[in-house]
């Protein structure tokens, strides 16, 4: 693949699972890296480590990016200390799993505004300066359950769903300025999120999913680095991940 030597690469809630894969992908194509945290601060120091070793780059900011004030001030901490802004992933996501009729008004808040509102707040803030470059790519990191639905995450599959939808409306604003905004859309994945589900239930989604098995970390950073460094003719699309569970 092309490499991204000189370009900066953020990824929000990368300091774990998918984001930390993604991080290293870039960094391994050369990219300078600026790994976002909100509380994971022990890990986004490991993975800043790892990714100088590897040659790039990196620095680790903590933000709640769930915040409009954090989130935006994220992007521009990034820019000032890089003076340039590349590649921006939306990773950061967390979930709140509860059937509609346990849902709180909290629960529904805290999984919008982490997974939905975040994006809007971190691709808000860096287009200017990417207008400004001519150039851009923005990849956003959904769900198949945005796609399908899933018992017990109407707030999780609206937000993903919210992602996907948002994806095509900036891809469609920001075309004219050489900037692509696509989503790419996992399925499960072997993650710290997933270890947590009892065994007997990951047979149940085992069972579900054609392949038959779990994707891994890694596999979703493929896809994010091929849209980062040739995915130049790509903007508005959903890549799905999934292992055939949504077709």
């Amino acid at each position: 693949m092309r490499r991204l030597d000189n370009q900066v690469a953020l990824v929000t809630g990368g300091a774990r699972g998918i984001g930390k894969e993604i991080a290293l992908a870039l960094a391994g194509l050369g990219a300078k890296l600026a790994v976002n945290y909100n509380r994971s601060a022990e890990a986004a120091d490991a993975l800043a480590e790892q990714i100088k070793q590897l040659g790039s780059e990196c620095l680790a900011v903590q933000a709640d990016v769930s915040r409009s004030d954090q989130a935006r001030g994220l992007v521009g901490t990034v820019i000032e200390h890089y003076g340039r802004l590349d590649v921006l992933v939306n990773n950061a996501g967390i979930t709140r799993d509860k059937s509609l009729k346990s849902l709180t008004d909290e629960d529904w808040e805290a999984v919008i505004h982490t997974n939905l509102n975040s994006v809007f707040y971190t691709t808000s803030a860096v287009c200017p300066k990417m207008m400004e470059q001519g150039h851009g790519r923005i990849i956003n990191i959904s769900s198949f359950v945005g796609q399908s639905g899933n018992f017990g995450q109407s707030n999780y599959a609206a937000s993903k769903g919210g992602m996907i939808a948002f994806t095509k409306s900036a891809a469609l604003e920001l075309a004219k300025y050489n900037i692509t905004v696509n989503a790419v859309a996992p399925g499960f994945t072997s993650t710290e999120m997933l270890a947590m589900v009892p065994e007997a239930i990951q047979e149940k989604l085992l069972a579900k999913i054609p392949l038959r098995r779990f994707g891994e970390p890694k596999e979703i950073a493929q896809a994010v680095v091929f849209l980062a460094s040739e995915g130049g003719y790509i903007t508005g699309q959903q890549i799905n991940i999934n292992g055939g569970i949504y077709m």
